[in-house]
């Protein structure tokens, strides 16, 4: 089953690696009054940490509310 997990590790990495190397162009960004030029890549990668972060604490912020509501039933 290590080989299995070993293999889609390996998958994800080459796609990532090849999305890289073809999205190399720059693209401008704004939010609010800042702004900023960067490679589409980067944008994403941003995006996806920023998507993760905020999906990872409203899972914990989930499973503690109903750990705590069992608590006190």
């Amino acid at each position: 089953m290590r080989w299995i997990y070993l293999a889609i590790v390996v998958v994800f990495v080459a796609a990532l690696i090849i999305f890289v190397f073809q999205n190399t162009q720059s693209v401008d960004v704004s939010f609010l009054a800042l702004g900023a030029t960067l490679p589409l890549a980067i944008l994403v990668l941003v995006a996806y940490v920023l998507g993760a972060l905020s999906g990872g604490s409203l899972y914990a912020l989930l499973r503690r509310s109903v750990a705590g509501s069992r608590r006190s039933a």
